[in-house]
């Protein structure tokens, strides 16, 4: 499934000004992130689901200590 199939859905921690990133589930379970700015021509990231967690927490840690 190209990146232009997938459901994509912007994060509830995104800003106004614009700054936001948007999340999509494939069906294999991986967890793909991309700069909604850029839409399709954005770099995706993709992660595997105990990729992302470790990535949701040291995000959540980031933004408690910063």
């Amino acid at each position: 499934m190209s990146t232009q199939e997938l459901r994509w859905r912007k994060s509830s921690y995104s800003e106004a000004d614009g700054n936001c990133l948007e999340v999509a589930h494939r069906a294999s379970g991986t967890i793909s992130l991309r700069d909604s700015k850029q839409g399709d021509s954005s770099p995706v990231l993709d992660f595997s689901p105990r990729e992302w967690v470790a990535f949701m927490q040291a995000v959540r840690f980031r933004t408690r200590h910063t």
